[in-house]
């Protein structure tokens, strides 16, 4: 099945353990594959990660390694069959895949239906055309801001709506996505903890305990509920240069 995608907002829920929330959506993405490979580039202490990665995993039996212990990373993928990018920092993280040259790799295995992509916060934002809509700090400079460009519009991870009793004076999130529409027309899925994105083929379905919320250049957001076909999206053209 080619572009099998699974893009989780995050992996935890307050009040749950790490991944409890979507075991079961995990469990079905991987139709009975038990390895995994787990790029944890976007935090730094990796062997840590990949361990905890393992913990939340350890309830389906699947193996997971690190890609980071491999000697050749883009040899690995070449011969991975499902692939889980974590969450972190999102400059850190394309930083790091660009230096080991796995962005084409994994984007023409995917595209082919040779590798299935897993996504969590980050790793979800790393899905898009473009990192411009993570909500991270620039604490190192990637090459570009060009992502893997697995789907076509973008995605806004760990999403807040505005608080009303809040006295924060500074921009909310629905701002700054505002913003990115004034400067792109593209849409972004703004997604709350909680709920993720299953791509099979041409199909898209929001899925989830939360809903999300759909911004759109020119109009209001939309609410966007679980169990929503979002299929329609993957028609999107994206008009930046996202590859630069």
């Amino acid at each position: 099945m080619q572009n099998d995608l699974l893009l989780l907002s995050s992996s935890a829920v307050f009040g749950m353990k790490p991944l409890e929330y979507a075991l079961d959506v995990v469990k079905e993405f991987l139709d009975g594959e038990s390895n995994l490979l787990f790029v944890p580039y976007a935090l730094a202490n990796y062997d840590s990660y990949t361990i905890r990665v393992q913990n939340m995993l350890a309830p389906l039996g699947v193996a997971v390694e690190g890609i980071h212990t491999a000697v050749n990373p883009r040899q690995v993928v070449e011969t991975a069959r499902v692939l889980f990018v974590g969450g972190g920092n999102s400059f850190r993280l394309l930083k790091a895949l660009q230096e080991h040259d796995l962005l084409a790799i994994v984007r023409k295995r995917v595209e082919a239906g040779e590798l299935r992509y897993m996504g969590s916060s980050a790793g979800t934002n790393m899905a898009c055309p473009s990192l411009r809509t993570t909500n991270d700090m620039p604490i190192v400079q990637p090459s570009s801001f060009g992502a893997f460009g697995l789907i076509p519009f973008q995605i806004n991870p760990h999403y807040l709506d505005p608080d009303p009793h809040s006295h924060h004076q500074g921009e909310t999130r629905a701002d700054r996505i505002e913003q990115f529409l004034e400067e792109n027309d593209v849409p972004v899925l703004g997604m709350r903890e909680g709920c993720w994105l299953r791509r099979r083929a041409s199909a898209l379905i929001l899925g989830g305990i939360t809903g999300a919320r759909l911004f759109t250049r020119k109009a209001e957001p939309q609410e966007i509920a679980p169990g929503t076909d979002l299929s329609w999206l993957l028609e999107t053209r994206a008009l930046f240069d996202w590859r630069g």
